[in-house]
């Protein structure tokens, strides 16, 4: 995927500022120099720090960035997590973007390492989904990272996810799966194939037909995925999806389950709070 960050800033810029900061312009002289320090409000796992940097760079490389934490750290209610300092003009209209884009990565890596936490001592890894805001998903999987979670596939492109849909109206769990390869073998391309099932029968018909990398277990019980993995036998990686949440991931792991998949880790997180308040 072509996916150039400082193209995004820059379009981001433009829909933030588009023919002037009027309010900026307006009441602070261009020759005005100052400092702020990003305040961290409250507890989490701070992420977008590198992203920060690009957004004052590309906006103005004489902002000078001095930096105490970095993406990854535990952080606490009062932390400060650097200090810029430069163009008084230049610090009020980088704040906004900055603030969003990193209380959303932020919040994501926060809630991802929440879920690390409760796989602690099993084999299972956390994913995230597809479920992200459009134009930030590279950022938002980049938060997962952070967080400690692993990523899913990234887009359409990079992986096969036979979903029900695409069973249904291939005809079948067998005919999806033996047209997948056609298709891969017809235009020359490795790609890991993955299935979703919604039964035991067609668990089944994938077992008999082969030709998978993982098994998706969608909106399957705890006790049915505890059969539906035994019965999988270790043949191919599985995968526990659909209304997972804090209170039962540790449940499906313990299933023995390789992956569970959360869109909530993306689709709904709350942002991180924290602030960008000048130095007096």
């Amino acid at each position: 995927m072509n996916y150039n960050l400082d193209e995004m800033i820059k379009l981001w810029f433009a829909e933030d500022i588009g023919d002037g900061d009027h309010t900026t312009l307006s009441s602070i002289p261009a020759d005005a120099m100052g400092k702020q320090q990003l305040i961290i409000k409250e507890d989490g796992i701070l992420a977008g720090v590198e992203v920060a940097k690009r957004i004052f760079n590309i906006f103005d490389p004489n902002l000078k960035m001095t930096q105490f934490l970095k993406d990854g750290d535990v952080v606490k209610k009062g932390d400060i997590a650097f200090v810029v300092e430069g163009s008084v003009r230049s610090l009020l209209q980088t704040e906004r973007l900055m603030l969003n884009i990193m209380q959303r990565m932020s919040g994501i890596a926060t809630r991802t390492a929440g879920y690390v936490e409760l796989l602690k001592g099993t084999n299972t890894r956390v994913l995230d989904t597809r479920k992200t805001t459009p134009g930030l998903r590279m950022l938002e999987k980049e938060a997962v990272k952070i967080g400690g979670g692993c990523n899913h596939r990234f887009g359409l492109f990079d992986m096969i996810l036979l979903k029900d849909n695409h069973v249904d109206f291939a005809g079948g769990i067998k005919n999806a799966i033996n047209r997948t390869h056609d298709y891969l073998n017809s235009i020359g391309k490795k790609l890991k194939l993955e299935i979703e099932v919604r039964s035991f029968d067609e668990i089944r018909q994938v077992l008999e037909t082969g030709g998978v990398d993982r098994i998706m277990l969608d909106n399957f019980s705890v006790e049915d995925t505890r059969k539906a993995v035994e019965m999988i036998g270790g043949r191919f990686e599985t995968e526990s999806s659909g209304g997972i949440t804090y209170d039962t991931i540790r449940s499906y792991a313990e299933c023995g389950v390789d992956f569970v998949s959360v869109g909530a880790l993306t689709h709904s997180v709350k942002s991180l709070d924290m602030s960008f308040k000048a130095v007096k």
